[in-house]
């Protein structure tokens, strides 16, 4: 399946969410470099793959809110 690739822009519309609070909270916490966006050529552009956000947004919708959520996909219930 081919990857569609999104600039932070293009996924702030997509999630309805400012592309502030995209750079300033979700990046690194919960949109991880190498699962959910990659950095092409080495440079300073961000490209946020789609259906890897797609993904774990439906993954975690569906998970109950007490856990806490960690870098890794998992969740930690206390």
């Amino acid at each position: 399946m081919p990857t569609s690739y999104l600039t932070t822009a293009e996924l702030a519309k997509r999630i309805k969410y400012d592309i502030r609070t995209i750079r300033e909270q979700l990046k690194d916490n919960v949109l991880i470099e190498g699962i959910h966006y990659i950095r092409p050529f080495g440079g300073r552009k961000i490209l946020y793959m789609w259906e890897s956000i797609e993904r774990d947004m439906q993954l975690h919708s569906k998970e109950e809110s007490l856990g806490v959520p960690m870098a890794g996909g998992g969740v930690c219930h206390g």
